[in-house]
């Protein structure tokens, strides 16, 4: 299919925010994309959901609660500087409106195919100020393919079929992204 998936860690365990978006960079990736099962504290949450980076917040209270939880993990390193503060700003600025620009479109992209495999959460993309999607160049997004804390969901996160069909449905929406990208550029 013309692409390689790198995978920051195969095996239970814990790997530092930052290092997992520096293996992405080292790698060069051209998407970044963080799977997780998600948990809320009432066990009637459910839902697939995808997240896009928002530098000034969250867009709901669950996406705030999640993305507390999420960076209480680990803390982001800085961003490299040329010295320059007006200078680091505005190509950070620019840099950062075009990747989320395309963060939004991957997003989508990935939620319209895991839509097809189960419930929506929300029926958009939303958005947190999640570390792991930090990186200001690479397109980023956060997948939350069903919420452990719903014994329904909990079953089906136990199903291999499950999770082979939520990796296909994601893997389908990151090829559209890119070959939607592609010829944009093309």
């Amino acid at each position: 299919l013309g692409y390689n998936v790198f995978m920051t860690r195969n095996e239970d365990i814990f790997i530092p925010l930052g290092v997992r978006v520096a293996k992405g960079r080292a790698r060069n990736a051209d998407v970044f994309v963080s799977i997780h099962a998600d948990a809320f504290t009432s066990p009637s949450a459910r839902g697939t959901g995808v997240y896009m980076l928002n530098t000034k917040g969250a867009t709901s209270s669950a996406a705030k609660f999640l993305a507390q939880t999420q960076n209480n993990a680990d803390a982001i390193g800085g961003v490299q500087s040329s010295g320059n503060r007006n200078v680091d700003n505005t190509i950070l600025d620019m840099t950062q409106t075009a990747t989320l620009r395309d963060s939004r479109k991957l997003g989508h992209s990935v939620l319209t195919e895991l839509g097809k495999l189960n419930q929506l959460h929300k029926g958009r993309v939303d958005e947190a100020n999640f570390a792991v999607l930090r990186a200001p160049d690479v397109p980023s997004i956060l997948v939350e393919t069903a919420f452990l804390s719903n014994p329904t969901e909990e079953r089906l996160l136990g199903s291999e079929s499950f999770r082979q069909q939520c990796a296909q449905a994601i893997a389908t929406g990151i090829q559209k992204y890119i070959n939607t990208a592609v010829l944009r550029r093309g």
